[in-house]
């Protein structure tokens, strides 16, 4: 027997088991409390104490036994519960997926036919929005911008743009002049605007300032170079026969001081005048600058009355030219005629250009030409829209009539391609 305890005493689990018999030994003493008062009994012979030995190895061999099995039962037992759990939060998770689809086909609107029941009417639905129907959204408020950068206006001869300049300490009232240095030079201009503060978004950087206000020498010497620039014309026309050059001479312009002459001039290609600038130089003695516009411009520069019986647009409010195209006469209902929509520079009119703004925003309420559309006497094609009058003349499919309806009587179905053919005497009015 004492060599059966001591092999296990040597295996690996004795600690362990040892540990754990103690513990349950501990446990047993624990919850038998009375058998601590009870002094132990002495065996009467060696044979008892061999009989109790054995007896003792015994039910010891059967505790280890006993308390195995308990740790595989228990084991075991804790595998399946995990086992068990793992499965059941499978099983969740795949009902939450369920109940998540079936919510999201709820939201879903249901055919009327199976969302009212019989007998229900529901109620009318508003006005239907069709392909050209739109609600105007609001334009968003800006924050106001902190005006923090004191400008004036100051307007040069050629143009009616204005340009910002810094004044410094003067103050300017409207119709005076001033002295300012630009990138030609220093020029004499005359004042559009009087002093403002204005914010960053307004200016141009970096923002030149103000020499000083015109003086009266100012006004004489500014006198006398606008007859420097008359004399000078004659001797630009004797030097461009010279030359053999074909350009039309627009306009000259001395700078205030004298330290620049710019001339003008229109011309059908590019012109090679490097031979006619050294004569201009040679005759005027200073620095010679020609610049080559375009017939937009050359209208700018001389200025005078459209067919609307105004001053040009470019040369009394217009600051910059803008693209205009055919496209713009079409979709205000003018007449593709070259006489009717070109101005006196021979290219379509400026004013196409800022009345397309209004036009657009209007017709993206209104149905356009070529829209397939069903009226209350069939479907037809629109071949007239005017949101001024509200009329639209539709040309009727069973018929080929022409009636006259309401924008509230039509519902757009779609739009006929239609290629745009433009004549060459229209295209020649457009900008390259």
């Amino acid at each position: 027997m004492e060599n059966n305890n001591e092999k296990r005493e040597n295996t690996p689990n004795a600690n362990r088991e040892g540990g754990h018999n103690n513990h349950h030994r501990s446990n047993h003493h624990r919850r038998g409390g009375r058998h601590h008062g009870k002094p132990k009994s002495k065996p009467e012979n060696a044979v008892n104490n061999g009989e109790n030995g054995a007896e003792s190895a015994e039910a010891a061999a059967k505790t280890d036994g006993a308390e195995n099995v308990e740790k595989v039962e228990k084991s075991e037992k804790r595998d399946n519960n995990r086992d068990n759990n793992r499965r059941d939060n499978r099983r969740n998770d795949r009902n939450n997926d369920k109940n998540n689809d079936k919510n999201k086909q709820k939201k879903k609107p249901e055919p009327e036919s199976e969302q009212f029941g019989s007998g229900f009417v529901p109620e009318p639905e508003p006005e239907r929005k069709y392909m050209f129907d739109y609600d105007p959204q609001p334009i968003p408020e800006k924050d106001e911008e902190e005006k923090n950068i004191e400008v004036v206006g100051i307007k040069f001869r050629n143009g009616g743009k204005i340009y910002y300049f810094a004044p410094g300490e003067i103050k300017f009232v409207k119709g005076e002049h001033a002295i300012v240095e630009t990138v030609r030079g220093v020029e004499y201009g005359e004042i559009a605007l009087g002093n403002k503060m204005v914010g960053n978004s307004e200016v141009v950087f970096p923002l030149k300032p103000v020499l000083r206000k015109a003086t009266k020498e100012d006004d004489e010497r500014n006198a006398e170079n606008r007859k420097l620039e008359e004399s000078a014309k004659p001797i630009w026309h004797e030097k461009v026969a010279k030359n053999g050059l074909d350009m039309q001479l627009v306009d000259v312009e001395y700078t205030h001081d004298n330290a620049k002459l710019c001339f003008y001039f229109t011309a059908d290609g590019r012109v090679d005048f490097r031979e006619l600038v050294k004569d201009l130089a040679g005759v005027f003695r200073t620095r010679i600058e020609l610049r080559q516009i375009g017939v937009r411009d050359e209208a700018k520069l001389y200025g005078g009355l459209g067919s609307c019986g105004r001053p040009f647009c470019c040369n009394t409010f217009l600051p910059d030219f803008a693209q205009v195209s055919i496209k713009m006469a079409k979709e205000q209902n003018l007449s593709l005629s070259s006489s009717k929509i070109s101005g006196a520079c021979g290219r379509l009119m400026c004013c196409l250009r800022f009345e397309h703004d209004t036009y657009e925003r209007e017709y993206a309420t209104f149905p356009k030409v070529d829209t397939i559309v069903d009226t209350p006497k069939g479907r037809g094609v629109i071949v007239e829209s005017s949101f001024l009058t509200g009329r639209i003349k539709v040309k009727m499919n069973n018929d080929q009539s022409i009636k006259i309806f309401g924008k509230s009587e039509l519902k757009p179905l779609g739009m006929i391609k239609v290629k745009e053919d433009v004549s060459d005497d229209l295209k020649h009015l457009e900008d390259k």
